[in-house]
C-alpha cells in the first residue's frame, strides 16, 4: 500500500470514528442539545480536529442521518428483490417503511431535520448537495417500482409516479409520526390501534392506485409487521 493509500484510509477511519461517536451522542440528546464538545469527548478527539472533517454539528448530524438512509435504501432494495408483482413489491415497501420506523427510530426522528428552518444556515453546500442526492435515490427506488407497475398495466395513470410515490409516503409519514408521539393517547382516549390504521391506510390507498386488472389478479392482503 502506497503513502496516499494509506493516509486515505486513516482519514477514512477517523472519519468513521467520529460518526459513531456523533450517532451515540445525537441519539440520546438530539440535535439541539448536543455539542461539538461532547462529540468530540465521545471521539476521543479535539474539538478542532471534528472541524476539519465537518464544518458545522449541522453536517455532521446529518452525516448520521446519511447512514439512516442507507439502511432504507438496503432495506427497500430487498423488498424490491423479494415482490413477484408490482403490487406484492409497493406492499412489502410499505411494510419495510414501518419495519424501518419500527427498528431504527432514532433514524426516523433525523429524517425530520428541513422541517426545522432555524438551522438550516449551518448547512454548508457540500452536504446539502450529498443529501440531496441520497434522498433521490431512495425516492428513485420507490418511483421506479410504481413506474413498474405503470408499465405493466396494474398501476393506474392518471397521475405520475412520483405523484402516487408523494401520496404514498405522506400518509404513511403522517400515521407514523402520530405513532411516534400520541400512540397512547389514541389507544386509551379514542380507543383507536394506530398500528391497524396505518396498515389500513396503506392497504386501501394501494387498492385506490391499482387497475382493474390489477385488483381481479392480485387481490389486496394487508401484510403482517414483523
Amino acid at each position: 500500500m502506497g503513502v496516499h493509500e494509506r493516509k486515505e484510509r486513516e482519514k477514512e477511519h477517523r472519519r468513521d470514528e467520529i460518526l459513531d461517536a456523533a450517532q451515540a451522542v445525537f441519539f440520546e440528546k438530539g440535535l439541539q442539545s448536543s455539542t461539538m464538545d461532547e462529540i468530540a469527548e465521545a471521539a476521543e478527539l479535539s474539538k478542532g480536529t471534528l472541524y476539519l472533517y465537518y464544518k458545522s454539528k449541522e453536517d455532521l448530524y446529518l452525516s448520521v442521518m446519511m447512514r439512516g438512509m442507507g439502511v432504507l435504501q438496503d432495506m427497500f432494495a430487498k423488498a424490491l428483490s423479494q415482490g413477484t408483482n408490482a403490487i406484492e413489491v409497493l406492499q412489502r415497501i410499505s411494510d419495510t417503511y414501518y419495519r424501518f420506523f419500527l427498528e431504527h427510530r432514532n433514524f426516523f426522528r433525523m429524517f425530520h431535520f428541513f422541517e426545522h428552518p432555524q438551522f438550516h444556515k449551518q448547512v454548508s453546500e457540500e452536504m446539502r448537495a450529498a443529501c440531496s442526492t441520497e434522498n433521490h435515490r431512495t425516492w428513485d427506488l420507490v418511483i421506479s417500482a410504481i413506474q413498474k407497475g405503470m408499465d405493466e398495466g396494474l398501476i393506474r395513470t392518471d397521475l405520475s409516479s412520483p405523484e402516487i410515490a408523494v401520496l404514498l409516503w405522506s400518509s404513511a409519514n403522517a400515521i407514523m409520526l402520530r405513532i411516534e408521539s400520541e400512540q397512547e393517547f389514541w389507544k386509551h382516549r379514542l380507543s383507536i390501534d394506530l398500528e391497524h390504521v396505518l396498515l389500513k391506510s396503506n392497504s386501501l390507498l394501494l387498492e385506490a392506485i391499482m387497475t382493474e386488472k390489477a385488483k381481479h389478479l392480485y387481490p389486496l392482503a394487508v401484510v403482517t409487521v414483523h
